[in-house]
């Protein structure tokens, strides 16, 4: 085996396997952010901004699903197809969510996103043809989940009581950051993705990716599940 595709096999298991350990603290608010937004009154575009960004660059769940959403997409085309699908699934919840005030339980709805990451890691498997003969719609199941990923959002937002004036404002500011730091962490991920490309370990280590993609939701879905029942 070359040294280039030992390195990226190395590389990916060890990436893989931080996430892993990362999944189970994903959507961490620091406690400045807890303070800002319990103690925050009407409009303030920037820091609403840079919350929603900071949250989607630190919110791993989100981001290992994308991975399990790119992984084998080639085009320049699809990726702007599928990534736009899952903007507007979880923009549309998030939105109204929050506004609607529709109460989700944290611990149920951050299951739900551990099982769209193990569903993703399963369907690049080819799991579902061998097992029901058929591929689901891709494109709905990513719309569907990314729904789901909006509530994630939401229920965040919901934790803290902070005062309706200028809410749409700042929901709007909060959505647009989540969309920027999307856009900053999924540069990185294509960019890695198209440089592994390159090298036949790519194929040869993509079923150990998206087993582990598979077992990281595992274990994100079994720690919500674990707070649901504990608490």
């Amino acid at each position: 085996m070359s040294l280039p595709i030992k390195c990226f096999g190395y590389m990916t298991i060890i990436f893989m396997s931080l996430v892993v350990s990362f999944t189970a603290i994903a959507h961490g608010v620091d406690e400045g952010t807890k303070q800002f937004l319990t103690d925050n009154e009407g409009v303030a575009l920037i820091p609403f901004l840079y919350i929603g960004a900071k949250h989607m660059v630190t919110g791993y769940d989100h981001l290992l699903f994308l991975v399990g959403v790119l992984f084998f997409l080639y085009r320049s085309k699809d990726v702007l197809i599928y990534v736009s699908f899952f903007t507007l699934g979880h923009s549309v919840t998030l939105m109204l969510g929050v506004w609607n005030d529709i109460q989700v339980n944290t611990y149920l709805i951050d299951a739900i996103i551990g099982l769209s990451i193990v569903y993703k890691g399963f369907d690049n498997l080819g799991g579902f043809k061998r097992l029901l003969g058929f591929q689901p719609n891709t494109k709905a199941a990513v719309l569907i989940f990314g729904l789901f990923h909006g509530f994630g959002l939401a229920t965040k937002l919901q934790e803290f009581e902070f005062g309706r004036e200028g809410l749409l404002q700042n929901l709007i500011a909060f959505n647009i950051g989540v969309e920027l730091g999307q856009l900053f962490a999924l540069t990185f991920v294509l960019i890695f993705l198209s440089f592994w490309r390159r090298y036949q370990s790519y194929l040869k280590f993509s079923t150990v990716s998206n087993t582990l993609l598979m077992s990281s939701g595992i274990m994100l879905t079994m720690f919500q599940l674990y707070g649901y029942f504990a608490n």
